[in-house]
């Protein structure tokens, strides 16, 4: 069975992957919030902004801005392509719940 670790360490290589087809497509990015402390996230899913158990606070989550051509892109309709390639390689793309810059990797079954 995989350790966190193990898989914090297969997130991150999946992260480059996805960058890596996002430049081969023009697009180019900067990282948006990737680590969020469990009291954060706690404060966040009070607003109704998140979930207090978010795979932001296991180091398995992360959300990118987009930019094509220069211009920053926030719809989740812009990450569309981005987002299927990233479930095509094991991921969760945050656009199947309204939060289009949003890419994780399941953990005891948190998406």
């Amino acid at each position: 069975m995989e350790t966190l670790r193990q898989k914090q360490s297969r997130f991150v290589t999946m992260v480059v992957k996805l960058l890596d087809h996002g430049h081969s497509l023009g697009y180019s990015f900067s990282f948006g919030e990737t680590y969020r402390s469990p009291e954060e996230a706690a404060r966040r899913a009070k607003q109704g902004k998140g979930i207090a158990n978010s795979l932001h606070t296991q180091r398995l989550a992360i959300d990118l801005n987009l930019f094509v051509d220069g211009k920053y892109m926030s719809s989740t309709d812009a990450h569309k392509v981005l987002g299927e390639y990233w479930e095509s390689i094991g991921g969760t793309w945050g656009g199947r719940f309204k939060d289009g810059n949003h890419y994780s990797l399941e953990h005891k079954g948190i998406k």
